[in-house]
C-alpha cells in the first residue's frame, strides 16, 4: 500500500469530494508528528456528524440532545478548549469527537446554547447515536 500525501492539493481535493458525497462533515487524522482537519459545509442538511433532539425540558429550559455521529472512543474538547462545562457553544461548534483507530469524527453541536457535562466520560466505547451531551438552548 502507497503512502497517501496529505499535503498534496489534488489529494485533498478528491478526498473532500469523497466524503462530501458520503455525508461526512468532518474528519481528522493524526499522525506522530502531523495532524490534518477537514470540515465540509453541508448547507444545513444532517450528514453522519452528531444528531440533535430537540426537546422540551421538565422546567421552564428547552434542552437538545447531542448524539454520537459514529460508534467509537469518545473524546471531550476539553484537550483542546480549555473551558470547563457548563459552557457556552455556538451552533456548528466542534464540542468533541469519536475516535476510530487514527480517525477522529467531530461532534458537532448543531444549535447554541449552554453545553451541560458530557453524559459519557472520556474514552468511553459508544454506538451510533448514544446521548453525548444535553444544551440548554437559548431563547
Amino acid at each position: 500500500m502507497s503512502k497517501l500525501d496529505l499535503t498534496d492539493t489534488a489529494t485533498l481535493a478528491v478526498l473532500t469530494d469523497m466524503l462530501t458525497a458520503a455525508g461526512v462533515e468532518g474528519l481528522e487524522i493524526k499522525t506522530a508528528d502531523k495532524q490534518l482537519r477537514l470540515f465540509i459545509p453541508t448547507s444545513g442538511k444532517m450528514g453522519a456528524s452528531s444528531a440533535v433532539d430537540a426537546k422540551v425540558g421538565t422546567g421552564s429550559a428547552r434542552k437538545a440532545m447531542v448524539k454520537a455521529p459514529t460508534a467509537g472512543q469518545f473524546q471531550t474538547s476539553n484537550t483542546i478548549d480549555e473551558r470547563p462545562f457548563p459552557r457556552q457553544v455556538a451552533s456548528n461548534e466542534v464540542v468533541g469527537s469519536v475516535r476510530i483507530g487514527l480517525v477522529l469524527v467531530p461532534v458537532i453541536a448543531k444549535c447554541a446554547g449552554l453545553l451541560l457535562n458530557p453524559l459519557v466520560k472520556q474514552d468511553d466505547l459508544v454506538g451510533y447515536g448514544d446521548p453525548l451531551f444535553e444544551i440548554e438552548l437559548q431563547r
